[in-house]
């Protein structure tokens, strides 16, 4: 039984530029935070990232999706099991396939990894599959942080409308106005997908140069950006919907094959220039300009994507380590904060971030028998 108030939770999140998995301690009623503790990275081998990329796009039952979820388990089991004061563990897994249209059969969305095992292996609560309720409800199952990003920014003693922006395999925004009393209230927050941000440069370098990443954005600030594949980037009729809206990881795989006929840098630099003009593309959206933009993920470490976003937006924008948070663990600390939620009650999405018609608590908890 969860103790009334404050408890702490270790939240855990695997992201879609599949790098590995981060956990981090958050005190919490669910409702505010009190206290961000401790945190802790653990990278994914390169024989382990094989494994999940090859899985990626499949459902439960197809070849190599158990293969994934045992990757995905033990890592968790390993990290996790250095946080022995936590109460409860917030366990997100992995994506592999998200298709909340049902554009491929009926709605569903598919995380690998088995909170129950973990219950067993760390002798805790678990609670996980946090995106199913909403999607079996209607809804697009993500974003799921952006009730964490209204704590946020109570935390942080804002009192303008601000955006949180978090940079990871895929984008996504969560438009929040701090004068409202909750998440939940009519016009508190407004959240939903921007587009490709970091997968297809990180599947750029993979490809041509064996690397994991555009550290820093160096290769795509020595390119040059080409206007015509930016063009028809942006007239896909993702950014033609109206949000709440939420991608797969692969839903724009056309654009490596896109840039294709570009050199190195030339490349980098458009897919830096795509992820950037898409999030532009999503401010429009906003119910009013935010004081700021504030970036977490790996894409804030991107001097070009930054640049970029700093050119095309019409705010400051500024990595969230000027409020006092942290952008490594902003997701990890999320889940931390929906699995108090989940536990007691609390939606953890709604009509506003999700598309939802109703606010939904989703997630399921499993104990240790």
């Amino acid at each position: 039984m969860l103790k009334s108030g404050p408890v702490w939770a270790v939240g855990a999140m695997s992201g879609t530029s599949l790098d590995g998995v981060d956990a981090a301690l958050l005190l919490t009623d669910g409702r505010a935070i009190q206290e961000f503790g401790r945190h802790a990275y653990r990278p994914f081998t390169g024989a382990e990232r094989a494994v999940l990329h090859a899985a990626l796009g499949r459902w439960p039952g197809e070849a190599g999706v158990a293969e994934a979820a045992e990757v995905v388990e033990t890592a968790h089991a390993e990290l996790l099991a250095g946080f022995p004061e936590a109460q409860m563990v917030g366990f997100h897994g992995q994506t592999l396939a998200h298709d909340p249209q049902g554009i491929q059969g009926p709605p569903r969305t598919h995380q690998t990894g088995d909170g129950a095992v973990l219950a067993e292996v760390l002798g805790r609560p678990v609670v996980w599959d946090f995106r199913t309720m909403d999607v079996e409800l209607g809804g697009q199952g993500a974003p799921l942080v952006p009730y964490f990003h209204f704590a946020c920014a109570k935390w942080a003693g804002l009192t303008q409308p601000v955006a949180f922006l978090n940079l990871g395999g895929v984008g996504n925004v969560t438009w929040v106005d701090p004068r409202q009393p909750g998440p939940e209230a009519p016009g508190a927050v407004l959240a939903f997908d921007t587009g490709p941000a970091n997968a297809p440069v990180n599947d750029l370098m993979r490809a041509r140069l064996g690397l994991d990443r555009d550290e820093g954005g160096a290769l795509a600030l020595s390119g040059l950006v080409d206007a015509g594949v930016l063009e028809a980037f942006l007239a896909h009729l993702f950014f033609l919907r109206m949000p709440p809206k939420s991608l797969d990881r692969n839903d724009f795989h056309d654009l490596l094959s896109a840039v294709s006929s570009l050199g190195n840098a030339d490349a980098a630099a458009t897919l830096t220039a795509c992820a950037a003009a898409a999030v532009a593309r999503g401010a429009e959206h906003f119910p009013v300009p935010p004081a700021a933009v504030y970036v977490a993920g790996g894409g804030r470490l991107n001097e070009a994507l930054m640049v970029e976003l700093a050119r095309r937006l019409s705010c400051p924008v500024a990595p969230v380590e000027d409020l006092g948070l942290n952008g490594d663990m902003l997701e990890a600390q999320a889940f931390a904060f929906l699995a108090v939620r989940v536990a007691r009650g609390l939606p953890t999405s709604g009509p506003a971030t999700t598309g939802v018609a109703a606010q939904v608590g989703g997630g399921r908890i499993s104990r240790p028998a």
